[in-house]
């Protein structure tokens, strides 16, 4: 798979975890504040979601979602982390671990495709850095 096609998935994938998993955290939160703020961050991920698989479709590439394992792991995994603690917080922090990792991987794809990838493959990328990394100092506010 080229650069491009490496980048765009890596922003589809990501975008849509983000997607299933603040649509899970917001039937389980009973903060409205924070269930307001999720669904900002839910319309952004959306976003994401519908470019990288346009800009993928464009390239002649498909989109290549997330494993059903992946989904199913993370389903699981949400579900016991908020069993007995359904708080802003917990989300929060959940979500803080969540977007650090993602602004890890980003970082790292973003260096290893330097040179390989095209302009606006990197700026989605960038895009969705920035994104994350707004988001987590948002997040702290719920901690």
């Amino acid at each position: 798979m080229n650069a491009n096609a490496e980048l765009l998935n890596y922003v589809y994938q990501n975008s849509q975890m983000g997607v299933d998993t603040l649509q899970q955290l917001m039937e389980i939160t009973d903060d409205m504040e924070f269930k307001g703020f999720l669904e900002t961050q839910l319309t952004e991920y959306e976003t994401f979601h519908k470019r990288a698989r346009q800009m993928l479709n464009e390239s002649g590439y498909d989109e290549k979602g997330l494993n059903a394992f992946e989904k199913i792991k993370t389903y699981f995994m949400v579900n016991a982390q908020t069993l007995n603690d359904r708080s802003a917080s917990n989300i929060a922090s959940m979500l803080i671990n969540g977007s650090t990792m993602g602004i890890i991987d980003t970082v790292k794809k973003l260096r290893q495709y330097e040179h390989d990838a095209e302009k606006e493959s990197k700026k989605l990328m960038e895009e969705l850095r920035e994104f994350e990394e707004k988001s987590v100092e948002k997040l702290k506010e719920y901690l």
